[in-house]
C-alpha cells in the first residue's frame, strides 16, 4: 500500500479506543458497538430469507424428482442444480445469523409462513418452471429490499445478499429461457 503524508488526518477512531471497545462484551462476537443496526430486527429479516431459501430448496427438489415429459431430464437437472445453490444460500444466511448472535430458525413448523416464496404443488413441467420463476422473482425483489435495508449499517450482510441476488437473477434468466 502506498502511504503518502498529508497535512490532514483522516477522521478515524483512535486505536486505543478501538482496542478498549473490542475488549468489552466479547461474548457478542462479530457484533461490536459499531454495529449501528437493530440486531434482533436484522436476525428476523435474515430468518425470513432463510425460510424462503429452504422453501425454494424443497420446491426445486420436489420438481426435480417428479418432472415428466419429453424435455424433463434436462429441466429436472436444472431444478436439482438450483436446489443445491439455494441450499448454499440457506447455509450462508444461517452462518450470518449465528455471526450476529442469533439462532437460525430451521423449525419446519411455520416455515411456509416465514417464507416470502410459496410452495405450490403443480403437475406439469411448464407449471413447475413458472412456479419456480415466480419464486425467483419474489426472491429478487425481496433481496433488493433487504440489501437497501442493510446498506445503512451492515456491509457484510449487504455483500452476502448481493451475491445471493446475483445467483437468483441467473436462476430467473435460466427459467425464463426454458419457457421460450
Amino acid at each position: 500500500m502506498n502511504h503518502t503524508t498529508t497535512n490532514s488526518t483522516p477522521d478515524l477512531t483512535a486505536v486505543d479506543t478501538i482496542r478498549a471497545r473490542a475488549r468489552k462484551h466479547i461474548e457478542e462476537g462479530a457484533v461490536t458497538e459499531g454495529y449501528a443496526g437493530d440486531v434482533k430486527a436484522a436476525i428476523k429479516v435474515l430468518n425470513e430469507a432463510l425460510a424462503t431459501e429452504i422453501v425454494c430448496v424443497l420446491r426445486y427438489r420436489n420438481h426435480h424428482f417428479v418432472a415428466k415429459g419429453i424435455h424433463s431430464q434436462s429441466v429436472a437437472q436444472e431444478f436439482l442444480e438450483h436446489s443445491n445453490e439455494e441450499q448454499g444460500h440457506a447455509d450462508q444466511i444461517a452462518t450470518r445469523i449465528v455471526q450476529l448472535g442469533g439462532t437460525p430458525n430451521l423449525n419446519p413448523e411455520g416455515l411456509s409462513q416465514r417464507s416470502h416464496a410459496q410452495y405450490v404443488e403443480v403437475k406439469t413441467l411448464p407449471e413447475m418452471i413458472k412456479e419456480n420463476l415466480i419464486a425467483e422473482r419474489i426472491a429478487i425483489d425481496t433481496y433488493r429490499e433487504m440489501i437497501a435495508y442493510f446498506s445503512a449499517f451492515d456491509p457484510t450482510t449487504r455483500r452476502l445478499l448481493e451475491g445471493i441476488l446475483a445467483v437468483e437473477e441467473e436462476h430467473a434468466e435460466d427459467l425464463a429461457s426454458l419457457l421460450q
